[in-house]
């Protein structure tokens, strides 16, 4: 239930005016009226004036609105997981179509220009990584349950947890023999055209 809800239920439960309310909480009864029909938010000393005049907590007053307030964020970090996933995929996609070409035509320029694709990819996988760091977020299949708005349960977490430190091993492999290859790469185009 959103606060607006909570608010009007509780003043109507116990017969209150929101002129009576407004008393009680310090506050006129058009900023009542405005908190029910949702135009604005309650600040936190009104927040716990209100929970202490309907005698509830100040989770269950708020609770609805901490959930929504926790889905948006999710949908956000989600969105951007996904929007930063699919520029990243673009630029390294355009980098490993374009290197050649641009080294062909323009020389060292091109190498250049191809340098500037892929630094920009790989800001984009920086900020990947780091969205997965704050979401506690490694294997794929955390990835995969993330990305459609879920979370893995306590068993769940720690075989994937158990995984982590194999993937890291062999992320490093990967990444090392990529590189080789891009330096191999590298060496004989610059052999074939400077030589």
């Amino acid at each position: 239930m959103e606060l607006y809800t909570q608010i009007k239920k509780n003043r109507t439960d116990l017969n209150l005016s929101q002129e009576e309310l407004a008393e009680k909480v310090y506050v006129t009864r058009q900023t009542i009226s405005n908190w029910e029909n949702n135009k604005s938010y309650p600040d936190i000393h009104s927040l716990l004036l209100l929970s202490s005049t309907f005698n509830i907590s100040l989770d269950q007053l708020i609770k609805g609105d901490v959930n929504i307030m926790r889905e948006e964020i999710n949908k956000r970090e989600i969105n951007q997981l996904n929007r930063d996933g699919a520029k990243f995929t673009g630029f390294l996609i355009l980098f490993v179509v374009s290197v050649v070409p641009l080294s062909v035509f323009l020389g060292i320029y091109g190498l250049l220009i191809a340098g500037v694709i892929w630094g920009v990819s790989m800001i984009y996988a920086s900020k990947i990584e780091k969205l997965k760091k704050i979401n506690d977020i490694q294997t794929y299949k955390e990835i995969l349950s993330f990305t459609e708005g879920k979370r893995l349960d306590e068993i769940e977490k720690a075989k994937e947890s158990g995984k982590r430190p194999y993937q890291k091993f062999l992320l490093v492999l990967l990444v090392g023999f990529i590189a080789f290859i891009v330096c191999m790469f590298f060496v004989w185009l610059l052999r074939s055209y400077i030589f």
